[in-house]
């Protein structure tokens, strides 16, 4: 399930992030949602495959259907800094 072509998509690219940067809950569930400050995440879809694709996981146990805090696992970690560093931005600026 890895090779799903949407794990580099943008939008799980910014989940990635966010989660990397403590923004997003999970539900404990068999098909987690993630929620991005507060509020749900739009793409449900990529959610529950990057939590499949253990890119993320919750940050602790919880009873089902709870929020917890959203952590990248160490594939996540990965895998985000993959795919980060061959899409950053180059700069021109001149001393």
């Amino acid at each position: 399930m890895t090779d799903w072509p949407y794990t580099t998509t943008h939008r799980a690219l910014a989940l990635l992030r966010a989660v990397s940067a403590g923004r997003v809950e999970m539900t404990c569930s068999a098909e987690p949602d993630a929620f991005l400050d507060d509020l749900a995440w739009c793409d449900q879809q990529i959610a529950h495959h990057l939590a499949h694709a253990a890119l993320m996981e919750p940050a602790r146990q919880g009873r089902v259907g709870m929020r917890v805090p959203a952590r990248l696992t160490a594939k996540g970690m990965i895998h985000l800094a993959l795919h980060t560093s061959a899409s950053a931005p180059t700069t021109n600026a001149t001393s």
